[in-house]
Parts: structure tokens; C-alpha cells; sequence
């Protein structure tokens, strides 16, 4: 089994599953994002997103591919890029810190150990530039795949509530940590990053 772990850019943005190819919910704020739903220009201002991000800050995600085929993706950037985190009640997130933002791997390429190479791949590359933690908010009374990913499951994998709250923690996980992940992780990576299934319908925070 080859597997690779690519940057992601324009040139590869059409192997990101379809929903998400158009799912603008935390690139967007929620009116602007609500817009774009209506007008059908979501995936537009996905690709717009991703360009600036790319030519202002540099490198944001990761495209898992195993023979060749694309079968998950992790996205990342600090929050200032992220104009729906704001509109969390847990928000800011912490300056010497980057977003995470959404992260998926296909259900039948699950319990490989992709999730964990992936997430140490991301962890290296933001080590190298400067950060030294990723946060993220998560939705404690998750019920069904959506954006806002679980907080039991982020919880699961290492991260650390650092803003509480009933609905929307905010949560950390200190970089160094991941790079000495073991196997004993993987079935809690699997479940987290199993759990962004479906574009879910805009709705205010």
C-alpha cells in the first residue's frame, strides 16, 4: 500500500469529497456564508479562500492519498483566516496557536494508522513554524457528522478544554505531544476523524 501525504492547493482541491469542495462554513462568517449557499458560489469562495490563505500564510492542509486515491484530508490555519470562529462563544483562540479547522478519512481506509501520521505531519510542519499548539472548538452534545467537530472525541486524542462551555469548548493540544503518538491513539483517531460525513446546513451559532 503507497500512501502520501501532499500539501493541499488549487491544484489538488478537486479531490477533497464534494461536500466539502463547497462547504464554506468555517471560511466564511455566518451571513456571508449563508449567502453564498443561496447564490450556489460556495465552491468559488472555497477555492478563493484557499488561495489567499496559500499566498498570505502558506501551506493549510494535507490530502491523504493511498495508491494514488484520495481518501482524507486535514485543514488548519490560524484563526484570523477562520472568520466563523468568531462567532463561537469560546472564542479566541490562543495566539501561538493554529486552528483546527475540519479533518476527514474515509470510513473503509480507517484503523491504517493514517489519522496519526497525519495529524504528526501536520504537527511537524507548524513546529517549523513556530507554533506550538493546535486548538479547536468542539461541539460537546454532538449528535450526527457535522463542521464543529465532537469534543469527547478531540478530548479522546489528547486535547486539553481550555475554555469551557456547555456546548462549544474550546480545547488544545500542545504539538510536541503528537510526535510521540503510539498505536494506542488510533481507534480514538479513527472516531474523530470519522466524524465529518456529511456538508451539514448552515445554521447560527
Amino acid at each position: 500500500m503507497g500512501r502520501r501525504l501532499v500539501p493541499l492547493t488549487l491544484d489538488n482541491l478537486q479531490d477533497l469529497p464534494q461536500r466539502c469542495r463547497s462547504c464554506v462554513f468555517w471560511e466564511l462568517d455566518p451571513v456571508s456564508g449563508e449567502a453564498a449557499v443561496k447564490a450556489a458560489t460556495a465552491a468559488l469562495e472555497k477555492e478563493s479562500w484557499i488561495s489567499a490563505v496559500l499566498l498570505d500564510w502558506g501551506s493549510c492542509g494535507r490530502v491523504v492519498y493511498v495508491d494514488d486515491v484520495p481518501v482524507g484530508f486535514v485543514l488548519y490555519a490560524p484563526p484570523a483566516y477562520v472568520p466563523r470562529s468568531m462567532a463561537f462563544p469560546t472564542s479566541p483562540v490562543a495566539p501561538d496557536a493554529v486552528q483546527l479547522i475540519t479533518a476527514f478519512i474515509l470510513p473503509g481506509y480507517q484503523g491504517q494508522g493514517l489519522g496519526r501520521v497525519m495529524v504528526q505531519t501536520v504537527a511537524k510542519d507548524l513546529l517549523r513554524r513556530g507554533f506550538k499548539a493546535i486548538e479547536a472548538f468542539g461541539d460537546a452534545r454532538w449528535k450526527e457528522p457535522a463542521c464543529v467537530l465532537p469534543a469527547d472525541h478531540l478530548l479522546a486524542v489528547g486535547f486539553k478544554t481550555v475554555r469551557q462551555h456547555p456546548t462549544y469548548p474550546r480545547l488544545r493540544l500542545e504539538l510536541r505531544t503528537t510526535l510521540s503518538w503510539k498505536e494506542d491513539v488510533e481507534m480514538a483517531l479513527d472516531r474523530l476523524l470519522g466524524a465529518v460525513q456529511k456538508e451539514p446546513a448552515l445554521r447560527p451559532l
